[in-house]
């Protein structure tokens, strides 16, 4: 019998991603096609150029190796399960990337430029002006995103797409939607108002789900907790 929770995991992420309209990534032949082939003008792009794709809630990073080609990490479970390359650059499926979060496992792979935007439009080397002196050359930039392709940890905080474009052209993994992410939960700790929302939530688990462990122990240790680092 499968574990259904991988299962349930990828089908309420999907359903996230379409609450908030995040564009999600194919997930097989009967999925939405991926912008044709001359869809962006790679005309302006140069290797080692720093290329990022905004969307509603992140942006995505890569590194432009020419040829409409373009390196970047994306949390994929395949790698961990197969050796098998063609399988591997398969385009990433939702289910693929939803269980590579969740078991840290990534891959630096090369794709086209239109597979890695998937419509989305593309901001070229938008970051140099927060690094100035500190901008490799470009092709120094490219071979360092080039030694890199393969297998490789995942890990949302530290080791995401960010990470590995800021270290190809700037010489350091730097992740600045992290940093955000990570004052944005300093704030909510520190405002009080949390403690109290915690507590009417687990009020209303216990409410609806009855008086367990499962309930009572979350409405207690939570807002303590909350109360504690505020």
């Amino acid at each position: 019998m499968k574990n259904p929770v991988p299962q349930a995991a990828s089908l309420l992420l999907e359903k996230l991603l379409l609450l908030v309209h995040v564009r999600p990534l194919p997930a097989g032949s009967g999925g939405e096609p991926p912008p044709a082939p001359g869809y962006y003008d790679t005309s302006c792009f140069k290797r080692g150029d720093l290329l990022e794709v905004p969307r509603t809630l992140f942006i995505h990073f890569g590194i432009y190796l020419g040829e409409n080609r373009v390196a970047h990490l994306m949390p994929d479970i395949l790698p961990a399960l197969t050796g098998d390359r063609r399988q591997i650059q398969q385009v990433v499926t939702n289910k693929r990337l939803i269980l590579g979060v969740i078991t840290k496992t990534a891959s630096i792979r090369v794709d086209t430029v239109e597979d890695f935007a998937y419509g989305g439009s593309i901001l070229v080397n938008h970051m140099d002006r927060l690094f100035e002196d500190q901008v490799l050359g470009s092709e120094e930039a490219a071979r360092r995103a080039e030694k890199l392709v393969g297998a490789t940890a995942y890990s949302l905080l530290w080791n995401n797409c960010e990470h590995f474009v800021t270290y190809c052209r700037y010489g350091a993994p730097v992740s600045f939607q992290t940093d955000k992410f990570c004052e944005t939960v300093k704030m909510i700790i520190r405002d009080q108002r949390s403690v109290l929302a915690s507590v009417l939530v687990g009020l209303a688990s216990i409410v609806c789900l009855g008086l367990a462990p499962s309930t009572t122990l979350p409405t207690i240790f939570i807002p303590f907790f909350l109360w504690m680092a505020g």
